[in-house]
């Protein structure tokens, strides 16, 4: 396989989002073993940019475990500074299932109704909401309203 390439601003941009991630898949002193490229595998193709944490002091192997890495889990090296790497491999979309029916389904709605009063909690309501009815501002559930036509189309 063969890694990603990207630009300097796509690199950069990854970067910054990979910021706040913590480490996803440690490498310990048996370097790169078949278990760690495994769930580093999984990660990626869960996560998309993942982190990766090594615990070697050898700058050149750090750098080359990134590098193979990339390599064979067909990712883009985004970035090495002191013992994390960072990889990333865009998220295969899951194909949607096509639905049947064109309807809406009934579904479960929050309503949230302040105290009339400013010290008191608001009261949360859960209520169904079939697919021919709405919710007004007031928190009523009201059903929707036949549309009107008009003579012109009726005859």
């Amino acid at each position: 396989m063969a890694m990603i390439q990207l630009t300097p601003a796509q690199r950069k941009e990854k970067r910054g989002d990979a910021h706040h991630l913590d480490p996803v898949v440690m490498v310990g002193a048996e370097g790169l073993t078949p278990g760690v490229l495994k769930e580093a595998e999984v990660a990626i193709k869960s996560h998309g940019l993942i982190k990766v944490r090594v615990f070697s002091d050898d700058r050149a192997a750090r750098e080359a475990m990134l590098l193979e890495m990339a390599d064979k889990l067909d990712a883009a090296p985004i970035q090495h500074i002191g013992k994390l790497l960072v990889l990333w491999r865009p998220v295969a979309d899951a194909p949607a299932a096509p639905s049947d029916d064109a309807g809406a389904a009934p579904r479960v709605v929050k309503i949230l109704k302040f105290s009339k009063r400013g010290n008191h909690r608001p009261q949360i309501k859960k209520v169904t909401v079939m697919g021919n009815e709405r919710v007004t501002a007031g928190g009523m559930v009201k059903r929707a309203k036949k549309r009107v036509t008009s003579l012109k189309k009726k005859g």
